[in-house]
């Protein structure tokens, strides 16, 4: 069977390579690089915006945010209550409009588990908005929270990614990617060459960003089961502008320097140590759907560039018809809106419900006391506490921690509390809410390794800084 695969693999690279040999215009090479700089500048390149650094993504949804201030928690609560009320009739009475559009059926005809959440995620909007029902669903530091907060930053987010995402994915530049960083993303995160573009958007934008883009590249085929789940839980890093307000709060200003450093440092600890261990070990390298696997490896006889440009040239010259190019777009921006929000509001309002409202993160923080007393982290039993209230929202351990008195052991907070980077209420949620094959058991696990891991590191960068 394996023989018969490869000889198929083999013919298709023929098929590919024949393709290569014939001449290009220069307006092919044009239609991959004018597209692909375009969403290099969107995504990729830093601007200084009052002293700090984003990216064209971010400061377009932030003009929208302000263009829509008041309005957003209603327009996002509307949105959440259609995709629940047409998802319920999706599953109950089959209209033929959703069931014959192969994107509506796919958005809304879910499993019941997901009909639950997004009707949740109805509930727990509604009561935010109009301030209505149990106070653990509409209190400032619940539902209010992702509603007024967090759900305004991803709705316009997720219209500026959404629309122009297919500028990075559709002409050509991951297929650059691709073949010039394989050799190097291969051996050390066992990852195709492409996800350097899903870590680098993260980096300089923001995690949502990466998880979209590897949601986006999995359903397309470019990704196994393994490699999506990898990414989007090791890759979608905290931004750099987030880590700032971290240390900021924490009123460490000063030594943003070593604590970016840690965060790397420990960091590429992550991401080399835990796609080798399961869950994510033990993930299919099977793709979504029926798509095929995409072979990344240049030719023998052509260096890693050229074929790489080929590619790239190829891949651009399939996408000239450009009012699909926008629909596909469009697409994007209502499959986040409606397929991640609810999600998003459900999942994090329950997570924070259970951080305000219960123990349970302050007993599961208990074990770390010993932990951190033997790593003479001072004020050992009130860090604790912030080592796993961070599953719930990555602004917790900085809340909890702001209060102590030792710089070393805030230092320790901020850096753990982003370096964990699966947060219920963003990340997490995204992840749960997307086609990337990862389980909320999955996610839990993820987040105590990447804990584990991270906490040695950090703690001894600690005790040299200070």
């Amino acid at each position: 069977m394996n023989s018969l695969e490869d000889t198929a693999q083999q013919m298709k690279n023929g098929e590919q390579m024949e393709s290569y040999k014939k001449p290009y215009k220069v307006s092919d090479y044009l239609r991959f690089i004018v597209p692909s700089l375009i969403g290099i500048f969107l995504f990729v390149i830093p601007l200084s915006i009052n002293g700090e650094f984003t990216i064209s993504v971010a400061i377009l949804a932030n003009y929208v945010q302000s263009f829509l201030e008041g309005a957003l928690p209603n327009i996002a609560t509307f949105l959440i209550a259609i995709t629940a009320l047409l998802s319920l009739q999706a599953k109950i009475f089959k209209p033929s409009y959703i069931s014959n559009s192969p994107f509506l059926d796919k958005l809304f005809n879910v499993s019941w588990i997901w009909q639950i959440v997004r009707v949740l995620g109805m509930i727990f909007s509604i009561c935010a908005l109009f301030n209505v029902g149990p106070t653990a669903f509409n209190s400032e530091n619940t539902g209010g929270l992702l509603l007024y907060d967090l759900v305004p930053v991803l709705f316009s987010v997720f219209l500026f990614a959404g629309l122009f995402l297919p500028l990075l994915l559709d002409f050509g530049l991951l297929e650059l990617c691709s073949a010039l960083f394989t050799k190097f993303m291969r051996p050390l995160f066992t990852l195709p060459g492409r996800s350097s573009i899903d870590c680098l958007a993260s980096w300089l934008g923001d995690g949502t960003i990466g998880v979209l883009l590897t949601s986006k590249q999995y359903e397309d085929g470019f990704y196994t089961k393994r490699e999506a789940a990898v990414i989007g839980t090791t890759f979608s890093v905290v931004s750099i502008t987030f880590s700032i307000v971290i240390i900021s709060y924490l009123q460490l200003d000063s030594y943003f320097g070593p604590f970016y450093l840690t965060l790397i440092i420990a960091g590429l600890a992550c991401a080399i140590i835990i796609p080798r261990i399961p869950p994510l070990s033990r993930k299919s390298n099977t793709n979504y759907g029926e798509k095929e696997k995409v072979d990344e490896a240049a030719p023998n006889d052509m260096s890693s560039f050229k074929w790489g440009i080929q590619g790239a040239v190829q891949q651009a010259k399939k996408n000239q018809n450009y009012s699909k190019v926008l629909k596909r777009g469009i697409q994007n921006v209502l499959d986040m809106w409606l397929g991640v929000l609810p999600v998003v509001m459900a999942v994090g309002t329950l997570a924070l419900i259970a951080a305000e409202y219960t123990p349970v993160f302050k007993l599961l923080g208990a074990p770390f006391i010993p932990v951190l007393e033997i790593m003479q982290v001072p004020e050992a039993a009130e860090a604790a506490q912030t080592m796993v209230v961070g599953f719930a929202d990555m602004f917790l351990p900085a809340i909890i921690g702001s209060g102590i008195e030792s710089d070393l052991t805030r230092f320790v907070i901020g850096c753990i509390s982003i370096s964990q980077l699966i947060y219920m209420s963003e990340v997490g949620g995204l992840l749960l809410g997307s086609k990337i094959p990862v389980s909320f058991l999955d996610l839990v696990v993820i987040f105590l390794q990447r804990t584990i891991i991270s906490l040695p590191i950090i703690v001894l960068m600690a005790h040299l800084i200070f």
